[in-house]
């Protein structure tokens, strides 16, 4: 699935939330549908009846009809939060991920669109106030999501970067790119520094650009699973009045 093909263009207390309603809301997440790619290499997800709508009838009075589907699929599918099990075995679960993390959260928009750079390091991120936000780094790279683009030359967040982030407890850190690390680098740091930090780490996001650099509410809510480290999110922010 094609979503505007283009060009590329912890223990802290999380307290400073907008009180206020807000504005509009703005859809961050992509649209998850049988068979679609999201990361190279993945098998996209299926889904299929387990009880049909016509096998349901003889369940229920006449008129009457559900349908129960199953859905399988990797956890990273579509946009997905990474926690710190996805990369540490003892760390912790999407169980384990605290609404302060992840739910009414400030945002704080990175914009590197346009500057011809894949790298986002320190340069980008110094000075910034990031303790306790949703720091999310806009790359312009969704415009490419669902293409054989998407995973070529994309944005990345360097180790530095990455290791100035862990340092100052963001809530969490999201990227609407492929991954928030070099794929050519295997040994993955952003995931590795923000993961130990335990900072959820939130890939392939859309909708950055509409979005202004401060005072938009970013949520983006796991399911509680236990033993699983990585699933889809329904990623939205409200924007400021």
């Amino acid at each position: 699935m094609t979503e505007g093909k283009g060009t590329r263009g912890g223990s802290a207390d999380h307290g400073d939330r907008a009180p206020d309603p807000g504005g509009g809301l703005v859809e961050l997440s992509h649209v998850i549908s049988a068979g679609m790619v999201t990361y190279p290499g993945l098998p996209g997800p299926e889904i299929t009846p387990y009880l049909t709508r016509e096998a349901s009838r003889a369940h229920y009075a006449p008129g009457t009809e559900f349908a129960i589907d199953q859905l399988t699929m990797v956890g990273n599918t579509g946009t997905y939060l990474d926690a710190p099990y996805h990369r540490f075995a003892g760390g912790p679960d999407l169980a384990a991920i605290p609404l302060a993390r992840t739910a009414d959260l400030q945002a704080l928009v990175i914009r590197v669109t346009g500057t011809g750079q894949r790298q986002i390091g320190l340069s980008a991120l110094a000075g910034a106030d990031v303790r306790g936000k949703a720091v999310l780094l806009h790359t312009g790279d969704a415009a490419l999501f669902g293409t054989p683009q998407y995973g070529a030359d994309a944005h990345f967040l360097t180790r530095d970067g990455a290791a100035w982030l862990a340092s100052q407890d963001p809530a969490l850190v999201g990227i609407d790119a492929v991954n928030i690390d070099d794929t050519a680098d295997g040994a993955r740091p952003a995931h590795t520094l923000l993961l130990a930090a335990g900072i959820p780490v939130i890939e392939h996001l859309t909708g950055l650009e509409r979005l202004p650099p401060a005072g938009a509410i970013f949520t983006a809510v796991p399911l509680r699973i236990q033993g699983l480290g990585t699933v889809p999110v329904r990623a939205y922010a409200r924007l400021p009045v």
